[in-house]
């Protein structure tokens, strides 16, 4: 609550948290205190930015402060443009406080704190003495702090320089506009300084003015200052050669307290009123006006509507038809909205952004976010989603109860993104558009790291600390629910200060970064709107340095340019399809398309958009989609919430449990989801035929319901309870109950105009792999070159799907993969170590001079520095040269040799006919690998095992434990009991808490790889087979940890705590049964003799089986009751020639896991970190 004013003083010099690293004051907390010390008005002075500036106005504005916008902005001694230090001056900038008087002056400090980033960097954004007077109407400046240069020539006994510095200052921003600042902080310095400051005053008639430099709130936060500070500069709590904050009182003070320190120079705090009173800025945030760029209409079109009006005309008769009432009726309504706000240039400008992606042959998605529910937008043909088919809502996106610009996201090809960006530069002005700061916030975890590290308390402590803190948890909550987190914190003084720290911490603005996707574009050039920004990167994009938010205050349009790997494949995919299928046309694959529900009913959608997850592709099964409306439930449903609703939705669908609805009025609206809300746009519904809102207004309850404001929401219940006792005659405890249904459902409602968008490219990626399995396969191989995880797992799924992956050659493969007659032909680029632009130089070589003949040739001819020595050894291992019948052994062996003569005179060498392989006198040539060794060499050039596995000699062996495929892990719960089988191909070794060793292993199988940890109770009998390549499978425990990433979010990443591992090339104790499977046919009696005569030499305990297959009968199982055998390698060996390795499987009894108690105290705090 707000004090009378007390007092004449004003804060002119503060700093928040968007002094990124060197300011800790929250801006909200920020003008509370100021209200609550009586003050009238508060500055703003962040380092060299105006970031938090609207965020600030805002909140000053509501605690009934008058806020002042300014910056303390850097100041270059010579040129900002110079990148160099200037004369004796061992600085690159002097800081300067500068404040808008008015508008002219935000405008105007709008463009110095902008160009200080754009062409005055170095070390900080740095203006000049020429631009400040440029741009100085409308400003105050103030002298600054001891970095301040008045400051800085008077620390060194420099008084005319300090003079002549303060001249220039009066000059270049009028004399009645310039101050001298004095601070007493207890910094020694500030107070030698006074004197002469004053001195400067009396000789110059330049007014002083008091300040304090805030940098925190109170004084018991100022070693959070300091820590944040060092945070900043890498140093260290106990370093002596730093600054330190601590030794000041650079803390937000009362009036009062400012009053007794200037006790002497009480001129100098009352003049800060009178400064606060001559900055009267005033911006209109409660009544937004918007900015939209100009969109000039073709000639016969006065004004932007008329034309709008037409496209949308025309479109509608190309969607429905002439005869479509409801269409003609819902398009009316829609534009009458959209001309009641003034909206009419915007939808333009996008339609304008997609039919240049389009005409370009840039794919652009069907549709996202509620932008698909709008008629408008599918005729002009911006989204393909029929908002009327699939009852999608336009005041989900855009009503005249919610004076906000509409949010149009529109994905494009991630391969062509940039093409779209460029465009829409060029366009519409390349000042006139920028990309959008974002800015990165300490998390819990990393606060605590970080404060952990500045206080110099050892790593494993910190990382012990920071892994018991939940993910997505405050530090506040954490420590009331994670009892082991509270007795650690609480068993040492020092953790103690480490939480108390970090808590002040948590949260803060961490640093500054352009925004992935978004995007504003203005009608002028945008830095008459809002300052600008650019990261120290030297390729880095210009971007606003108002956030998103606070870009919507301002009114000018962004939008999110997406770029969607999705449409990459879609596109990739069609074009592979269109060289055999010139006519195929993708957006004309009906929606009801057999084999792509039959694909789905059987979840085989590995690769298909929003459904390839372990837990998607089970409920695919356990929903058994038949329609286009399936789809949008199944993303609607999986996620957190509403998963609760899945057994209930499945039990409805399947007719198992009765469909009901609630109220007669809302059965129309949730019979399509068997009388379960689900989406947003149910919630809207159910207001309007309950309690006869409009869809604008429900769309306002909505919102209102996801706020869950105590005040806003009993207000709410009010209006809606009437409106359904007037409306649906119900009784006030009946609209009571249904409220809350409202409420509970509004909580984790889907938006159901995304979920559609989303759900159209399920169904095309879902429809290419049913139609166009290998299409399909090397669209999205292409898609995952670079990365060799995802290439194992999309290799793996090919030859799953009967699909043949062909080794990649010089003479037959393209950079990409490519179709090759029934089978997929891996891409060059996809070899590591030999990437896009090398790929691409040796099949343009080729395609225009034929294929290569041999090694020596292909050196020849390709002499680029793109095709290096690494590229040509990691195509030698990966086979690619295989095409000419040469070993590869042979192949790296003369690899150099041949290097050398292909730099050399190539007619020279072809005149002499010099064999390539012509080998030195009593010289024996290279054998070619051995199986192993040649794993080996591909492991290294594709990053996976391709012609063959490991695991393959072993299949029997491999399948009698019924391995969970790694690729399966994600999704499973923490605790899961399974068993995996792999090869080892990595390992490290690591010590708990206890000082007692244990190991890490990565374990491969055949499409993707996960790491096991083996504890002490366990390592001595494992550590034989802990070593690479061997071949292993391993009962465990699913633990899912969290990776700390920059971004704080929570991922779920599974870990296999071991329980015990067996050896694949000798585990035969635990096979208990022998199957042998065979079509009758084959059945023959001399087979059968040539079988028995095998396990005729194996005798043992061990039963055997002899399962017949056929056609269209139950297999028939028949025991060898005279035959019992040792299983062990040496009868399967002699048994996989005869019947093949498919034809063997064996049954493994394992023992139940041992219950280990004394892994709990690991489990808890130390985990592994990603």
């Amino acid at each position: 609550m707000r004090k009378a004013a007390t007092g004449d003083f004003v804060h002119l010099h503060n700093h928040s948290e968007f002094s990124l690293l060197d300011g800790a004051s929250r801006i909200d907390d920020m003008v509370v205190l100021a209200a609550e010390y009586g003050m009238e008005a508060l500055a703003l002075t962040d380092h060299g930015n105006m970031f938090g500036a609207v965020q600030f106005y805002k909140a000053a504005k509501k605690a009934g402060v008058r806020p002042i916008i300014g910056a303390e902005v850097y100041v270059a001694p010579g040129d900002r443009r110079e990148r160099k230090m200037h004369g004796d001056i061992p600085e690159s900038s002097f800081h300067l406080t500068l404040l808008c008087r008015d508008e002219t002056g935000y405008r105007n400090l709008m463009k110095l704190v902008s160009y200080g980033f754009l062409e005055g960097f170095y070390y900080k954004p740095r203006i000049d003495l020429s631009l400040l007077a440029e741009h100085s109407a409308g400003l105050i400046g103030l002298s600054g702090c001891l970095k301040g240069e008045v400051g800085f020539y008077l620390r060194r006994g420099e008084a005319e320089r300090a003079m002549q510095a303060a001249s220039r200052y009066q000059e270049a921003l009028g004399p009645e506009n310039f101050y001298l600042e004095v601070m007493r902080s207890g910094i020694p310095e500030q107070e030698q300084i006074i004197p002469g400051i004053m001195e400067l005053s009396n000789i110059l008639d330049i007014p002083v003015v008091a300040t304090n430099d805030c940098h925190y709130l109170r004084p018991d936060d100022a070693r959070a200052q300091d820590a944040l500070v060092c945070i900043q500069t890498g140093k260290k709590l106990s370093d002596r050669d730093r600054l330190r904050m601590t030794d000041g009182q650079f803390h937000f003070r009362s009036g009062e307290e400012m009053e007794r320190v200037f006790a002497d120079l009480p001129d100098a705090v009352r003049r800060t009123r009178e400064v606060a009173e001559r900055c009267q800025l005033e911006l209109d945030y409660e009544h937004i006006h918007f900015h939209l760029p100009e969109f000039r209409p073709p000639a016969g079109f006065d004004e932007e509507f008329a034309y709008l009006r037409h496209l949308a005309e025309e479109g509608l008769a190309r969607r429905y038809g002439r005869s479509e009432p409801a269409a003609r009726e819902r398009l009316e309504h829609e534009l009458d909205v959209i001309r009641r706000m003034g909206f009419a240039g915007y939808f333009l400008v996008v339609k304008e952004i997609v039919d240049f992606a389009r005409q370009s042959g840039i794919p652009v998605g069907p549709g996202r976010g509620s932008a698909a529910g709008s008629l408008v937008l599918y005729c002009l043909e911006i989204t393909q989603i029929d908002p009327l088919r699939y009852g999608l809502l336009f005041e989900r996106f855009l009503t005249t109860e919610r004076v906000t610009l509409p949010d149009v996201d529109i994905d494009f090809s991630d391969a062509r993104r940039p093409e779209v960006v460029k465009h829409i530069r060029e366009r519409y002005g390349q000042d006139s558009v920028a990309q959008i700061v974002a800015f990165g916030t300490m998390q819990a975890r990393a606060a605590v790291r970080d404060v952990g590290r500045v206080m110099d308390i050892p790593i494993a402590e910190v990382d012990r600390i920071a892994k018991l803190i939940p993910f997505g948890m405050e530090l506040g909550r954490a420590l009331k629910d994670v009892v082991e987190l509270r007795l650690l914190i609480e068993s040492r003084p020092q953790y103690q200060e480490l939480w108390t720290i970090a808590r002040k911490l948590e949260g803060l603005s961490r640093h500054a970064s352009v925004h992935a996707s978004a995007v504003v574009i203005a009608p002028r050039p945008l830095m008459e709107f809002v300052p600008l920004y650019k990261p120290p990167e030297k390729e880095a994009d210009i971007c606003t340095q108002f956030d998103m938010y606070s870009l919507d205050d301002v009114g000018l349009l962004k939008m999110d340019i997406l770029g969607l790997r999705t449409l990459t494949v879609v596109e990739e995919a069609v074009r592979l399809v269109r060289m055999t299928q010139p006519e195929f046309d993708i957006n004309k694959v009906p929606l009801d398309d057999a084999p792509t529900f039959e694909l789905l009913r059987r979840a085989d959608t590995v690769g298909v958009f929003q459904l390839e997850s372990a837990g998607m592709r089970d409920l695919c099964r356990r929903l058994q989609p038949e329609k286009l409306e399936h789809i949008i439930a199944l993303i609607a449903l999986y996620r957190p919430g509403p998963m609760d609703l899945i057994p209930q939705f499945l039990a409805r669908k399947a007719g198992t449990e009765p469909v009901e609805c609630g109220h007669k009025l809302l059965e129309p609206i949730c019979r399509e989801t068997y009388g379960i809300m689900i989406y947003q746009e149910q919630v809207m519904q159910a207001a309007q035929a309950l309690a006869g809102y409009t869809l604008g207004k429900a769309d306002l309850l909505r919102r209102a319901m996801g706020k869950k404001k105590p005040q806003e929401m009993a207000a709410q219940r009010q209006d809606f309870v009437d409106g359904c006792v007037r409306n649906a005659g119900m009784t006030r405890d009946r609209a009571e109950k249904i409220f809350d249904l409202l409420e509970k459902f509004a909580g984790y409602g889907f938006n159901k105009s995304h979920a559609a968008g989303y759900a159209y490219l399920s169904f095309l990626t879902a429809c290419l792999k049913a139609n166009f399995p290998r299409e399909f396969i090397a669209a999205t191989l292409t898609s995952e070159l670079g990365d060799s995880k995802k290439l194992a797992r999309f290799v793996g799924e090919a030859r799953r799907m009967g699909i043949r992956v062909l080794g990649p050659d010089v003479n037959r493969s393209a950079p990409a993969f490519t179709i090759e007659g029934d089978a997929v032909r891996f891409g060059l680029a996809g070899v590591k170590g030999v990437g896009m632009g090398a790929s691409e130089v040796i099949v343009a070589e080729r395609e225009a001079r034929g294929p290569y003949r041999d090694l020596l040739d292909f050196l020849k001819r390709n002499r680029s520095n793109k095709v290096n020595r690494k590229a040509v050894e990691a195509l030698i291992k990966a086979g690619a040269f295989d095409t000419f019948a040469v070993n590869r052994n042979l192949l790296l062996d003369r690899l150099d040799a041949e290097m050398a003569k292909a730099s050399s005179d190539r007619l020279l060498f072809r005149e002499r006919q010099v064999d390539l392989f012509a080998e030195p006198a009593g010289t024996e040539p290279p054998p070619e690998f051995d199986t192993q060794a040649l794993l080996a060499c591909e492991k290294e050039a594709f990053g996976f095992y391709f012609s063959s596995h490991p695991l393959e000699q072993f299949q029997a062996e491999y399948e009698a434990f019924q391995p969970t495929p790694i690729a399966q892990l994600e999704g499973l719960k923490d605790g899961t009991k399974l068993v995996l089988c792999g090869v080892i191909t990595s390992r490290r070794t690591r010590k708990d808490k206890r000082d007692r060793e244990y190991v890490i292993v990565t374990l491969e199988d055949f499409e993707a790889g996960v790491e096991v940890l083996v504890f002490a109770d366990q390592l001595e009998r494992a550590r034989p087979l802990l070593v690479a390549d061997a071949l292993v499978a391993v009962q465990g425990t699913v633990r899912v940890r969290q990776a700390d990433g920059e971004s704080g979010q929570a991922q779920g990443v599974p870990q296999i705590w071991a329980d015990r591992l067996y050896d694949l090339r000798n585990c035969y104790t635990w096979f208990s049964t022998l199957f042998i499977v065979l079509p009758e046919a084959e059945a023959t009696k001399d087979m059968l003799l040539r079988v028995k005569e095998i396990l005729g030499r194996h005798p043992g305990e061990k039963p055997v089986f002899l399962e017949l297959h056929r056609a269209g009968d139950k297999p028939r199982r028949v025991q060898l009751r005279q035959m019992r055998v040792d299983i062990n390698n040496r009868l399967l060996d002699e048994l996989r020639p005869l019947l093949g390795q498919e034809r063997l499987r064996l049954v493994a009894e394992l023992p139940r896991p041992e219950n280990n108690s004394g892994r709990r105290e690991f489990r808890k705090s130390d985990r592994t970190k990603v």
